[in-house]
Parts: C-alpha cells; sequence; structure tokens
C-alpha cells in the first residue's frame, strides 16, 4: 500500500484517512474505540475531526469527536503512531480565522485530543473577514511553536488556493500544503476545477463525502430507504436520473471486481489525479474492513472509464 505525500511537506499518509464526524453523532465513545482500533490494525493512520464535529446534535458539549479521539489516544498510548487532523472556522463564523480565534481554538482542540501538537491543520471553511495573511502568519506562530506541523485549506476554489499561497511565498510563511474539499462520483465539479492547479503546485488533496453521504454504498436506491439512518436526510438530492446511472454502473464493475459498490467508489476516488486520499466515516468495524478493501482496491481501466461516463 503505497503511502502518500501532502504536498511538499514530509508528511505522508496512507491511501485512506478515517472520518470522525460520526463519534458523539451515530457512534458512541465505546464503539468509536472500536473503529479506531480496526482502521489502526489494518495498516492506516490518518484520523480527521474538527472543532465542530458533531456540534450540530442538540446537547453535545463542543468538539465532542475530539474529545473521544482524544480519550482513544490517551488510552492506548499511540499518539506518535498515528496522524491527527482538526479543523479551525467550523462555523464559517465570522472572525474565525482570525489571528485570535486560531490560537482560541487550537488550545481547546489541544486540550480535547489530549496531544501537544496537531499533524494537520486545516481552515475548515474561508472567512471573509480575515486576511490571508493574517491566517497565514497565526498558523506560521503554530508552526514555530510545535503545535501544529503543517496546514490545509479546506473548501476553498482554485481562486483563493492561488492568492493564498501567493500570499505565503510574498510574506515569507507557510504555505497551505494541502486542501480538503468535496469530491465523488456524483459531485465531481468543484475538485476537478481545482485540481489542475493542485497537480501544478505539488498541493496535495484530502477529498470528503467520498460515498456521497452513504449514496455510493447502494443503501439507497429510493426514496422509501432514506429513512434507514440519520444521514438519510442528505441522500434524497442523489436520487435521480444520474445518481441511479452511477449506482447501475458501481453494480456491474463490483461484480465485476468481486467487491461493493462502496469499495469501488473509494478505490475510483484514489484512482484520480491530484487525490492523495478520501476520507470516509464507518459506524461499524465491519465497514472499516470495507473500506480498507476499497483503499487497497485497483481497477483496471475499462471499470475506471465505465464510472467516469456514468458521473460525468
Amino acid at each position: 500500500m503505497n503511502r502518500r505525500p501532502l504536498g511538499r511537506s514530509e508528511l505522508v499518509i496512507e491511501p485512506l484517512v478515517l472520518g470522525g464526524n460520526v463519534f458523539g453523532w451515530t457512534v458512541d465513545e465505546a464503539r468509536g474505540f472500536d473503529i479506531l482500533d480496526a482502521f489502526v490494525a489494518e495498516g492506516f493512520t490518518a484520523i480527521d475531526t474538527a472543532e465542530g464535529y458533531p456540534n450540530w446534535v442538540p446537547g453535545n458539549p463542543p468538539g465532542m469527536s475530539e474529545t473521544i479521539i482524544g480519550k482513544w489516544l490517551k488510552a492506548r498510548g499511540n499518539r506518535e503512531s498515528v496522524h491527527i487532523i482538526s479543523k479551525v472556522n467550523s462555523g464559517k463564523k465570522e472572525g474565525g480565522l482570525k489571528a485570535e480565534a486560531i490560537q482560541a481554538s487550537i488550545e481547546a482542540s489541544l486540550k480535547r485530543l489530549q496531544t501537544d501538537y496537531l499533524d494537520l491543520y486545516f481552515s475548515h471553511w474561508p472567512d471573509a473577514g480575515a486576511t490571508h495573511e493574517e491566517t497565514l502568519s497565526a498558523y506560521d506562530t503554530l508552526i514555530r511553536a510545535g503545535k501544529v506541523r503543517v496546514i490545509g485549506a479546506s473548501n476553498y476554489t482554485a481562486a483563493m488556493m492561488k492568492e493564498a499561497q501567493e500570499t505565503a511565498v510574498i510574506k515569507s510563511l507557510q504555505r497551505y500544503e494541502v486542501t480538503q474539499n468535496r469530491y465523488n462520483l456524483y459531485d465531481r465539479a468543484e475538485f476537478e476545477a481545482l485540481a489542475p492547479y493542485l497537480v501544478e503546485n505539488d498541493v496535495g488533496a484530502i477529498v470528503y463525502y467520498s460515498l456521497a453521504s452513504g449514496f455510493l454504498t447502494g443503501k439507497y436506491r429510493d426514496s422509501a430507504d432514506l429513512g434507514q439512518s440519520a444521514r438519510g436526510g442528505g441522500v434524497g438530492q442523489y436520487l435521480n436520473d444520474k445518481g441511479l446511472a452511477i449506482l447501475g454502473a458501481l453494480d456491474a464493475v463490483a461484480a465485476e471486481a468481486d467487491a461493493t459498490p462502496a469499495e469501488v467508489a473509494l478505490a475510483w476516488l484514489i484512482a484520480q489525479k491530484g487525490v492523495s486520499a478520501p476520507i470516509a466515516s464507518a459506524t461499524s468495524v465491519k465497514q472499516v474492513e470495507s473500506l480498507a478493501r476499497g483503499a487497497r482496491l485497483a481497477l483496471p481501466d475499462t471499470a475506471l472509464d465505465r464510472l467516469n461516463r456514468a458521473g460525468s
């Protein structure tokens, strides 16, 4: 299994990142520990979370996902053997990427995660109220203090990335080495518009919504299926001719590859130019095992072409 560098940084990861958005939502602490144990047992190391996961659950304290992961890190004593990814400005709040907000957020995240550094720290959403210079200067301070190893930008366009990277050069600051944007067989336009810039400038890409909120698992085939899980509400947008065509192609390729649709969808993502690794969440150990198979699945060109045509 090839490890992939994130931009020009020394940080390298395997081609699969575990999504922590479900911890404290559809996954409780005990099951979260089982999932995290299974993920590292499969040989993977990168775990993605955020200060805002899952703050949308009524009654949750802030950063419940980070808290669960932090308890697991302490219990297992394995901080140096895993890569922890988190994000600031999860609520898209005004001033969320100003220096003071970043400083407060990193301290809170580190406390919840029970660690003194993050391997990768993302600007979760752009903030028009903060200049690139202020934001990157704040990150530069954190990197120099050893609290963050590498920084990234999530949900940034190519124009935003270009502006930020030019600022980094002019002001002699650390640049964003990796992006995090939505990308899957159905949602392709945003990332594919950004990818040429990433490839040309040697910027890594970790992509989210890899399975389109579970739609690409094949679990949801019509509106009657939407009540199967807490995430079903976000799947209805995919129940159309394009979505069903993608499921048809996934079914066909999965049958040929002796795999599941979800495994095929992940394998397609990993094969795409510019993608360092997809993020995928799991709510059971069985799902972790399936994600691992998907990350190791190599699809022939004919299968990739078939999937490309279905999702174009």
